[in-house]
């Protein structure tokens, strides 16, 4: 053999000898390497001619594995997984020592549809990557293994060990009786790893939120990615388009704000990563919908960027919340955060809008408490909420019953002016006159308006509320076996286009409800002069409401169309027992008592209708000016 050859066969020994003593766990691969050198041995032996070629490519085998064992991250690149569990009673964390991030979550006390404990994710199903940037080389922690290093039964610190560079730890603590998760990063003896002037940590999240819930596409409306922005008190949604079996739209949005946190939330259970010193500007959020079958709802990413201080003189935190979409217990989870600033984690649950959340807050929220601290069957809270609600706008109601009913006491009248003029082009002068009477007596078209306005911010709390009260969560009353999920009790195999494959008798009573409640109300409507036309189209557009409630909440929540039909049917009595104890004649009787009696005395009339007349008169007789000078 001529020197070349000899100084390739000593550079596969020593090759050799160092690949066994560095990779002493990974035997597969070093007798491959060892097959691949003896084979390259024996070719050289029968090839003398490629001798310098195979020398050649062991030298940068050679110079590739000593810039790996030179690397500041060489003893972590290698390793085995192990997974380490926290568990306070409530929820139980996995802790990864590959990337030294939350590798699963299960609840005790919540079951899943197969009646075992809920698991917010697990292996697979979430990525959680901590980005620093090194001198000469970067830290990604999910490709890199770190050492668990037990602190307690509930915390442990993840080590990042470094080839004579310090080391990067990882301390996760469980916070007891809570569903909060500590965690501090922090650099120790790594000034040369780190440049001076460097001050950030990125953060991308990436998860699959799986199906939780009986009804698909009422949980994944309720699927959202939710972020809080610093200077805000309320949080934001981001809107992902839903899937179909043939194809998938993403959506991104990138908040240049500070955020507090952001929530990957299911309809009833959220994981929540919180910043105490928040989440600088730039993070670029984004979102996926699955289709139905697929056993996940959405598939949520998130990239942002936090402070980091390289020395580790102060730690960068984080907090987890993994947990129920519980008001109460969010609102004592916020507590817990770090830092002076308000998180309100309990604004990750959407109450509606602001004068509707306020509702919910002071009335809807608090009542539904009470009530449920009786042990009763959450059917029955509902009810009695309801009738409680009921009695509690019962004035409002009432109010805008007797202004309609006043117009109709004034029918008489305003059928004589209707007979006197009888010509289209007489409009004007019959609704001057019409305005008049009204006027006269004291009575506004708009009274009953107002009272039905303030209803409806009740209405609408419910419709909020239900979906996301947790307490709800497979509760059964009658034939609904879980009150947050459409009632099947009519079903069949096959999916009918508007309807799906079942029949909700909760919400097809809602509907004749409202349809015999459109019924009454249009009954006790006055039409004014020259809203004839206005009016019809309104009744049709009544009638044809409850039809489309009907494809609209089939799937929606039994809880919430119960509700519905009660209130519904509570109104029809409420209707019925107002028109049969109203006697229309002595309110006339009354109209031209009072009328008569603010005839010497103007102080004695009513201001709110003369107010409303005059203005209304005022604004035809501008009408009619304005009108007669184009005729000019």
């Amino acid at each position: 053999m001529d020197r070349r050859t000899i100084l390739g066969v000593l550079l596969i020994s020593v090759v050799l000898v160092l690949t066994l003593l560095w990779s002493g766990n990974n035997q597969k691969k070093n007798a491959e390497k060892t097959s691949k050198y003896e084979q390259s041995i024996e070719s050289q032996n029968a090839k003398s001619e490629d001798s310098e070629q195979f020398a050649q490519e062991t030298a940068n085998d050679m110079t590739a594995y000593l810039q790996d064992s030179l690397s500041p991250l060489f003893p972590a690149m290698n390793g085995t997984q192990t997974t380490t569990v926290l568990d306070n009673g409530l929820v139980k964390i996995g802790i990864s020592s590959k990337g030294a991030a939350p590798y699963s979550a299960q609840l005790s006390g919540y079951k899943n549809q197969q009646g075992e404990d809920v698991i917010l994710f697990s292996q697979d199903e979430i990525s959680l990557n901590f980005k620093i940037d090194g001198k000469n080389q970067n830290i990604q922690s999910k490709n890199l293994y770190f050492e668990p290093i037990k602190n307690g039964a509930n915390s442990v610190t993840m080590r990042l060990n470094t080839n004579g560079y310090g080391y990067l730890d990882f301390n996760y603590t469980l916070i007891p009786d809570s569903y909060m998760l500590n965690l501090d990063i922090k650099a120790t003896g790594m000034d040369n790893f780190f440049s001076s002037d460097l001050n950030t940590l990125a953060v991308d999240w990436i998860q699959n939120l799986r199906q939780q819930e009986k009804g698909f596409e009422f949980e994944q409306r309720y699927t959202t990615l939710t972020y809080k922005r610093n200077d805000k008190a309320k949080a934001k949604v981001l809107s992902v388009s839903p899937a179909t079996q043939k194809s998938t739209k993403a959506s991104s949005k990138t908040i240049q704000e500070q955020l507090d946190w952001v929530a990957y939330k299911n309809q009833f259970f959220s994981c929540i990563m919180i910043a105490p010193d928040t989440y600088q500007g730039g993070t670029q959020l984004s979102g996926v919908s699955y289709a139905k079958g697929k056993g996940y709802m959405k598939k949520l990413m998130a990239k942002t960027h936090t402070g980091f201080d390289p020395s580790g003189n102060e730690p960068t935190q984080f907090q987890f919340y993994f947990g129920p979409n519980d008001y109460k217990i969010l609102r004592q989870s916020s507590k817990l955060v770090h830092g002076n600033h308000k998180v309100r984690l309990n604004r990750v649950i959407d109450l509606g809008w602001p004068v509707v959340r306020e509702v919910n807050r002071f009335l809807i929220i608090p009542l539904f408490n009470l009530l449920s601290k009786w042990n009763l069957n959450m059917g029955l809270v509902i009810l009695l909420m309801t009738i409680i609600v009921k009695m509690l706008v019962m004035p409002a109601q009432i109010k805008s019953y007797m202004s309609s009913a006043k117009m109709r006491a004034l029918k008489p009248y305003i059928d004589e002016v209707n007979a006197k003029y009888p010509k289209p082009e007489d409009a004007m002068k019959k609704q001057q006159e019409t305005m008049a009477v009204y006027s006269k007596y004291g009575v506004s078209p708009m009274g009953g308006c107002l009272p039905s306005l303030i209803q409806m911010p009740v209405w609408m709390a419910f419709f909020f509320f239900v979906p996301n009260a947790i307490e709800l969560r497979q509760q059964s009353f009658l034939w609904a076996t879980d009150l947050t999920g459409f009632d099947d009790l009519i079903s069949w195999s096959n999916n009918i286009p508007l309807i799906g494959n079942h029949l909700s008798i909760f919400c097809l009573l809602f509907c004749v409800t409202n349809i015999i409640n459109t019924i009454y109300s249009m009954q006790q409507q006055q039409m004014a002069p020259g809203q004839e036309d206005s009016m019809k189209m309104m009744r049709w557009m009544m009638y044809i409401m409850p039809v489309i409630f009907f494809f609209s909440f089939n799937n929606y929540s039994s809880g919430l169309c119960y509700y519905y039909f009660v209130s519904g049917l509570i109104g029809i009595i409420t209707m019925v027992w107002l028109r049969r104890s109203t006697d229309e004649k002595a309110i006339l009787a009354k109209l031209e008592a009072d009328y008569e009696a603010s005839r010497n005395d103007p102080t004695k009339r009513k201001q709110g209708g003369n107010s409303m007349m005059a203005r209304l008169e005022a604004l035809q007789k501008e009408q009619e000016r304005l009108q007669k000078q184009q005729r000019k």
